[in-house]
């Protein structure tokens, strides 16, 4: 399967030859370069670019592209290379774009030669910025990995390479401008259509036609180097570029897919997709007004790329997302530059004992606060005209949102169905920055779970200095429980999730009222150690079986009658009436459980554990904790901000949760 990939995040590599897919809406630069263990660019014969294409181990295209695919064959890299970047720039000089905040994200993917994906990565959150480095593969104790980067440099390749420690760094970004110029009066021919599954296209945005699209036939040139891969350049000049097997695509899933073909000037852009993702997503809308001039654009629910409107919707989102940290992080570091600067001024006023009383002391302290509040004041405003403009973008969104994107007091939920297929991800909350407390972001996660959910029931404080007792926080977390358990089963189609609970005191029962009364369990609560030590049995059994017959290459040997659907398991009042055998039970399936299908919802005080000792650290650390109050406790991989955490709740008094409820039983009875 795929790995998609976000900012920071790194995948293993199993393979040395392979080929990185790049996919823009508009003709781009892609250069790739070799560093040493610290990330250091020794010298130009370091750097693969349009000018010196092929390097020990690396191959690029020789001209600028919207679409373009890079040899790499990590086997042939010297000894001396721990790390290849992949750098993509806009061309100067031309009449294209000047910053990527004007052109679609652009997609970058690693694949295999023998077509499959291994990862992929949607550069977003780019503004000013014209030159990128995208991704990066690194050697890591003898194996190789690739990671997701997503640094972006408002002065072009010069300031990326001189950022990489290239010696001449402004000297070769020059030459390959130079070399990129030489090259817009060629294009690039694109690769016939596949008529079989087995390439797929990433175009953002609908291109716009230029000179790599149609038009002219390649120039002849001169020999083209070597490939990595043995054989020439695919795509050099005066050779047509061969048909690959595969090409970048947008989801987690490696399904297999059908290039469009190149349109020629003027013609229509083919997005047929057979099997949904089997060819390039087609962009937004244009259902924006124009905005007036100086003012910015009108926010639009699903302004973003993807394939149906919920897959614009939540790429929207974790574009806010990323956008809200990215103005917040640039507010607090100017706020602690200005402070910086203020303590530095104050200290030479201190050091000078000339200075230090009378008018002239009290002039440069004066002069330095009011430098220090012009510069916080400066920084404030900028962070309010984002915030705005995101508070604009999140009014817009809410109400747009599905079901399982949405809050419960949404009006979705009340025209709800049981649906057909499963959505991408789920809402567990929302997530705010004391910056920008009215703005939200939905917390969404990607179905199928990818690792269990701890909903902490010790007592805490909340953000805003309340305090709840242990009592109430654990009737709290067991309503939270519920909640998310409810929307999992509603998202999912009928038949297709079921949940169990373990009970042992029935100190849960009044917040599991919803979910038995309504008769979506599998079972009844189990309660005491049997049924504690019954439902844990049946569940690893579970997972056994359906690992032995995955990894068996057999899944059609399962018992007949064997129940496939997803299965979450509620845990309450943890560790009460767990022996030994029954938490190694809980551990198995947390750690192997979510890739059999098998998921863990625990509800527990982590000190109430501690009686175990460090037996369970490693459960609670393969858990994502939430909370059943509003709490600071996550951080995001980019800036590392800490995140307010709000839990999805029902409101007081409303029957939404039973209604769901009801239609899920009802479509439930009838599927079986």
């Amino acid at each position: 399967m795929t790995a998609e990939l976000v900012r920071g995040q790194n995948h293993p590599l199993s393979q040395a030859r392979l080929e990185i897919r790049i996919s823009a809406g508009t003709p781009i630069v892609a250069v790739a370069a070799l560093g040493d263990e610290n990330g250091r660019i020794h010298g130009a014969e370091w750097v693969a670019h349009p000018g010196a294409p092929a390097q020990p181990g690396l191959e690029v295209p020789r001209q600028a592209a919207a679409d373009h695919r890079l040899a790499v064959d990590l086997d042939a890299v010297p000894e001396a290379v721990h790390r290849v970047s992949v750098l993509l720039a806009l061309p100067v000089g031309g009449t294209g774009p000047v910053r990527f905040g004007a052109v679609a994200a652009p997609f970058v993917a690693v694949t295999g030669l023998d077509g499959g994906e291994v990862a992929s990565y949607t550069i977003t959150g780019l503004e000013a910025e014209s030159a990128v480095v995208a991704l990066e593969l690194y050697r890591r104790q003898g194996a190789w990995k690739v990671r997701a980067v997503g640094q972006g440099y408002a002065g072009g390749l010069a300031e990326l390479l001189t950022d990489q420690q290239l010696p001449q760094a402004h000297q070769l970004a020059g030459s390959i401008n130079e070399a990129v110029s030489q090259g817009l009066a060629r294009s690039v021919q694109a690769p016939p259509p596949r008529t079989a599954d087995g390439d797929r296209s990433r175009q953002a945005a609908a291109p716009a036609l230029g000179p790599d699209q149609g038009g002219t036939a390649p120039q002849p040139g001169p020999v083209p180097p070597v490939s990595p891969y043995g054989g020439q350049t695919p795509g050099g000049p005066g050779q047509p570029a061969p048909q690959q097997p595969t090409y970048p695509g947008s989801g987690p899933d490696p399904d297999a897919v059908t290039q469009p073909s190149v349109p020629t000037a003027g013609g229509p852009i083919d997005y047929s997709h057979p099997r949904r993702r089997n060819a390039a997503p087609p962009p937004p809308p244009p259902t924006a007004p124009p905005a007036a001039a100086g003012q910015p654009a009108q926010p639009v629910a699903g302004d973003a790329t993807g394939w149906s409107m919920e897959e614009r919707l939540y790429n929207q989102v974790w574009g806010m997302f990323e956008d809200l940290a990215r103005t917040t992080a640039a507010y607090r570091s100017a706020v602690d530059f200005a402070e910086s600067r203020m303590d530095k001024e104050l200290e030479q006023v201190l050091s000078d004992p000339r200075s230090r009383i009378g008018g002239q002391g009290d002039a440069a302290r004066e002069a330095a606060r009011a430098r220090h509040a012009q510069l916080v004041a400066q920084a404030r405003e900028a962070l309010d005209r984002d915030l705005a403009q995101l508070a604009a973008e999140a009014d817009v969104v809410e109400p747009a949102l599905p079901p399982a994107y949405a809050r419960w007091d949404n009006p979705a939920w009340h025209a709800y169905r049981v649906p057909m297929e499963i959505p991408m991800a789920l809402r567990l909350g929302d997530l705010h920055l004391p910056e920008a407390d009215r703005i939200r972001i939905p917390m969404l996660v990607r179905l199928p779970l990818e690792r269990g959910l701890w909903i902490d029931s010790g007592p805490a404080g909340s953000s805003d200095g309340s305090f709840t007792d242990s009592h109430a926080m654990s009737r709290l977390a067991m309503e939270t429980a519920v909640a998310h358990a409810a929307r999992l089963l509603a998202v999912y189609p009928a038949g297709e999730f079921t949940v169990h609970v373990i009970d042992p005191a029935g100190s849960g029962a009044q917040p599991l009222a919803p979910l038995v009364q309504t008769g979506v369990l599998a079972a009844p609560p189990a309660l005491g150690a049997a049924g504690v030590a019954d439902v844990l049995g049946r569940l690893t059994q579970r997972v056994d079986l359906v690992q032995m017959a995955v990894r068996g290459g057999a899944a059609d040997s399962l018992p007949p009658g064997f129940d496939t659907s997803q299965q979450l398991l509620i845990v309450n009042d943890f560790p009460h009436g767990f022996d030994d055998r029954a938490v190694n039970q809980l551990r198995y399936l947390a750690d192997e459980g979510p890739a059999f299908g098998v998921h863990l919802m625990m509800v527990a005080d982590r000190e109430q554990s501690s009686g175990y000792g460090p037996l369970l650290d490693p459960l609670w650390r393969s858990l994502l904790r939430l909370t059943p109050v509003a709490d600071d406790h996550l951080a995001d991989p980019w800036v590392g901000h800490a995140w307010t955490y709000e839990p999805s709740l029902v409101p007081p008094g409303s029957q939404v949760l039973q209604q769901v409820l009801s239609q899920v039983a009802t479509a439930r009875t009838k599927f079986t």
